[in-house]
């Protein structure tokens, strides 16, 4: 039993478990690790969605110095207050800490707001699967931890854990003939549309990725929501989860309030509430058009966040051109959604993209985005291009 353990018996076996987790790292590792600038920050928060890689970041940038990770949701942690499982841990001499998923420890903001100012010349570096959750708890932290956002997979990335191929980030308005050299190397069609169906996360090199992708929407929904709002509902929980089944169904990205108020039984308040919620989670992306600032506002267009939740759920994969695209370029640039869509889709860094295939007429815009594109042809841009610039 969890009683018998004391916290010297509980770092011995974190011990060992830390080594084998060290063992294991993979040979590649995400490139967007390397642009985190981490390893002279004394105390960082990691966050980011379940399955981009937080854990395995948080292992490689720790391992060739006096670190100890640990996981605050292992059981025989949570049985002990983390500032006095962090200070034993110190007192073995380690110059630092490593802490995944540490919103399951008791009052953890409270804790690591002590331990930095009880220990100022150690490392803790934390992670969190709810960013939400680290977003709420930060804000006793924001002087004292710097926030470290882990996104999803880029093409860019996946083609180099996938393929060994790694090529410099683009930029998409600004392309250089070196950034297309790239379809010469591989089948880049091919490769992109197995990214957007089934890469987004590097957990497609575990094998099961729509099983995992799907547990992992159902988790952040029913696991990591309550944790940030302790007094919702079911009731609302189910709701969420109906909206993200009609968004992934629907030809049309967006909700009809009234009838979701009146099906559901909730006011109006909290329905605009919940999308809120469920893009601070990154589940879902709201795009407003620019100058929508009002609170109570369901954006123009409503897309799930992560394009191959589409796949792993069946749904409507004509939808999935216009995730991608707000995906991929949010990354980079503020996205709106066109306030009169009969003339383009997106205003993306003062220019106006249309989304369509190669042969979709162009309205009056300036780049028309392409799936099925190999190369650029005047003003039309291959979408794969959008996932090489992170």
């Amino acid at each position: 039993m969890v009683s018998s353990w004391n916290i010297d018996d509980v770092l011995t076996l974190t011990e060992e478990t830390h080594q084998r987790l060290k063992l294991s790292l993979p040979e590649r590792l995400r490139p967007y690790y390397e642009k985190v600038e981490i390893n002279q920050i004394r105390t960082a928060l990691a966050y980011g969605q379940r399955g981009t890689g937080k854990t395995t970041f948080l292992l490689y940038r720790s391992k060739d110095r006096p670190f100890l990770y640990l996981s605050a949701d292992n059981p025989l942690i949570m049985a002990f207050p983390l500032y006095d499982v962090i200070r034993e841990v110190f007192k073995r001499g380690y110059e630092g800490v490593v802490i995944d998923e540490v919103h399951f420890a008791r009052d953890w903001s409270l804790h690591l707001k002590a331990l930095y100012d009880d220990y100022p010349d150690r490392y803790i570096w934390a992670s969190g699967s709810s960013s939400l959750l680290l977003k709420k708890g930060v804000a006793d932290l924001s002087r004292r931890f710097v926030q470290v956002r882990i996104p999803l997979l880029s093409f860019r990335e996946f083609l180099y854990l996938k393929e060994g191929v790694l090529e410099e980030p683009v930029d998409i308005f600004n392309l250089k003939d070196g950034n297309l050299k790239l379809v010469k190397k591989i089948n880049v069609l091919r490769l992109f549309r197995e990214y957007v169906s089934s890469g987004t996360r590097p957990i497609f090199l575990e094998g099961e990725y729509c099983n995992r992708v799907q547990g992992i929407v159902e988790k952040t929904i029913f696991y990591d929501v309550p944790f940030y709002l302790p007094s919702v509902q079911s009731n609302h929980l189910r709701l969420m989860n109906a909206v993200i089944g009609h968004l992934i169904n629907s030809p049309i990205p967006t909700v009809n309030v009234s009838k979701l108020c009146s099906e559901w039984h909730v006011s109006k308040e909290k329905l605009y509430q919940l999308p809120s919620v469920m893009e601070a989670v990154e589940l879902l992306k709201v795009v407003k058009r620019k100058g929508d600032r009002s609170v109570y506002s369901k954006g123009a267009k409503i897309l799930i966040n992560d394009p191959s939740v589409y796949h792993c759920f069946n749904g409507n994969i004509g939808t999935v051109r216009e995730a991608f695209v707000v995906f991929a370029l949010s990354e980079r640039y503020e996205v709106y959604a066109s306030s009169r869509e009969e003339d383009y889709d997106y205003l993306v860094d003062g220019k106006r993209i249309e989304v369509g295939g190669k042969r979709k007429e162009p309205k009056s815009v300036d780049f028309v985005i392409s799936d099925d594109l190999e190369l650029p042809v005047r003003n039309r841009l291959p979408m794969w291009l959008l996932g090489m610039v992170w």
